[in-house]
Formats: C-alpha cells, sequence, structure tokens
C-alpha cells in the first residue's frame, strides 16, 4: 500500500484514529500564526498523550516548521519526541545540516505557464534535497502559504520527478481525488490534511475513506 501522511492533526484522539487507518506518518504544525499551529505545552501533550496508546510500530511522529531558528525547531523536537522534521519555509541546504532530525524538505511547484520550465526548476530543487539524504514533499505553490495550501497542482509534472525520485505527493487531496492522484502520478506516498477535516476539524470519517481509497490504488 502506498504510505500516507495525515497531517495537522491536534488532539491525540484523532492522531490514533489516523494510526488506526495505517497512516505512517502523523504531522503536528509548530508554524507560528497558522490555523493548525500547536504551541510547545500543546504539542508535548498530545504527543505524549499518543505515544502511551500506540501500538508496537506506531507511525512517526513528524513536527512543521517554517523560517524559525534551528535551535528552536530541535529543541522542540527533542521535547515533543519528534522522529522527523518538515521544513516549509525559505530554509537552506546550510540550515538542513544544523537539524538534528531527519528531513521532509517541503518543495512547492511552480505554475509559470510554461511546463517544461516549470518541470526543470522542480527536478532541480529534488535532486537538490534526495542528493542530501533527505525526504521530499511537493505541494502546489500559493502566495503567502506556509505548510499545506489545499489547493492541487498539475500532476503531470509531479508524475516526471516520479520517474526519477520518490517523494510524498501533498495539495488538495482528499478521499475522491487521492486514488486518481496515486494511479497517475505513482508518488511514493500521499500526505493530506485539510481534504479530510469538516468545518476545520479532522474527521474521523474521511479519515477512514482517505485511507480506503488509499488501499484500493495499491
Amino acid at each position: 500500500m502506498t504510505p500516507f501522511k495525515i497531517c495537522g492533526l491536534r488532539d491525540a484522539a484523532r492522531a490514533r484514529a489516523a494510526a488506526d487507518a495505517g497512516a505512517s506518518l502523523l504531522g503536528f504544525v509548530f508554524v507560528p500564526g497558522v490555523r493548525r499551529q500547536l504551541t510547545e505545552t500543546e504539542g508535548r501533550g498530545v504527543i505524549e498523550s499518543f505515544r502511551e496508546d500506540s501500538g508496537v510500530e506506531p507511525p512517526r511522529i513528524v513536527g512543521l516548521f517554517a523560517n524559525q531558528p534551528a535551535e528552536e525547531v530541535n529543541h522542540l523536537a527533542e521535547l515533543c519526541r519528534l522522529d522527523m522534521v518538515q521544513l516549509c519555509g525559505d530554509e537552506t541546504p546550510e540550515y538542513w545540516e544544523r537539524m538534528d532530525l531527519p528531513i521532509i524538505r517541503q518543495i512547492k511547484v511552480p505554475d509559470s505557464g510554461c511546463r517544461e520550465r516549470d518541470i526543470a526548476q522542480v527536478m532541480a530543487r529534488v535532486a537538490e534535497v534526495v542528493e542530501r539524504g533527505h525526504v521530499v514533499q511537493l505541494d502546489s505553490d500559493q502566495p503567502g502559504a506556509l505548510g499545506g495550501t489545499g489547493h492541487t497542482f498539475d500532476w503531470s509534472i509531479a508524475r516526471e520527478v516520479a520517474k526519477h525520485h520518490d517523494f510524498l505527493l501533498a495539495g488538495g487531496l482528499d478521499p475522491d481525488n487521492v486514488r486518481e492522484a496515486i494511479e497517475k502520478v505513482g508518488p511514493w506516498g500521499v500526505d493530506v490534511s485539510s481534504g479530510v477535516e469538516t468545518g476545520g476539524v479532522k474527521d474521523v470519517e474521511k479519515i477512514a475513506a482517505f485511507a480506503a481509497q488509499v488501499r484500493a490504488a495499491g
């Protein structure tokens, strides 16, 4: 089955529901000022509660950050017992080297109107991340957005990347389109947040439906 990540979780009960549905990765947002942000205290409490009741092989816990001091990220990663950090801002390769944990690097796919140029740009950025041993997440490029965007992008660009590199596909995925996305793109994994929410809150039934469609895609 294609691995999947449920992102933007804010409580242990829904984190457990995502784990029970088969998620390989659970994402918690520590980016200041965004809707799903957890404070240091909240994040530690939610993740500790989840870990106390998790199975033998729980999903990996990912903390999302953007343009925050490296010392702050490493501190939160240790305090909250994260397994990985996801960098969603303008962090440079030099910054990546200062991380204490494995990295998921978000790359936003542009829409310049020239598909060939967009593919070349994305391929170059993906190669830079992969060559340093990090994981890539592809998302759509929405001006001013930090973290997930909730919008799809041209999957044909992602399909070209998938011929050469593994990555997590994000951006506007939901139970209705994730199977098509997997079949058309062939990513290593998929990543969802707003697509499994109702009224801005994670919906256990939508998480289960998303997982079912991922399984159906193989």
